[in-house]
């Protein structure tokens, strides 16, 4: 592996758990880090440099967040959005800064992402946008989802479509549990893009 495109470097804002220097890895985390680099991630960033301390772990969750980024049923933007919201429930900064650029990119409306940044219910979403949005919104403030808001779901994506959104929350509850407790910092320069939401 070219040291470059590998293990980031440590720049000393890296938080709890670093990035491992490269001469440092075991053969189990050269083995899980290589897997990775040579998927369509195209880098080991993200929760992915602390979670190779268990290099098992690293492997499986790695596999998991795979599919759920590049072959979900959900569509892109929709996918997106609705790890916006998980990233916003868990104030999660580094997961927001990555996954606002990603849903911009894949035609998610400014406004909405804006008004979950913000904690508000966003104005102007299109029905598919809408069901995604209470679905997740549901599921991590109730912990479970109203028969009306489980049908729209099932109605329109299907049954599988309703187990990948259940996933992708979940998959992304996990991922920023991990960067938030390993306190991975954004790139040099970049404000965090969350502000404290007030007391509900």
């Amino acid at each position: 592996m070219a040291s470059d495109t590998a293990i980031p470097p440590d720049d000393g804002r890296s938080g709890r758990l670093p990035p491992i220097p490269e001469d440092q890895l075991t053969e189990e985390q050269r083995r899980v880090a290589a897997g990775i680099l040579s998927g369509p991630r195209g880098g080991l960033r993200g929760p992915f440099p602390a979670m190779l301390r268990s290099p098992e772990v690293a492997d499986r969750f790695q596999k998991v967040g795979e599919y759920l980024r590049f072959n979900s049923s959900i569509p892109t933007a929709l996918n997106e959005l609705a790890i916006l919201v998980t990233a916003r429930e868990w104030s999660a900064q580094f997961e927001w800064y990555a996954h606002h650029l990603l849903a911009m990119k894949a035609g998610l409306p400014p406004a909405i992402a804006e008004a979950i940044a913000a904690g508000r219910r966003p104005e102007g979403m299109d029905a598919d946008q809408r069901i995604i949005y209470e679905f997740a919104t549901e599921l991590h403030r109730t912990r479970f989802v109203s028969d009306a808001t489980y049908a729209a779901v099932r109605d329109r994506f299907g049954e599988r479509g309703v187990i990948d959104l259940i996933a992708v929350c979940g998959y992304y509850v996990a991922v920023a549990m991990t960067l938030n407790v390993a306190q991975v910092p954004l790139p040099p320069g970049v404000p965090e893009p969350l502000k404290p939401l007030p007391p509900s």
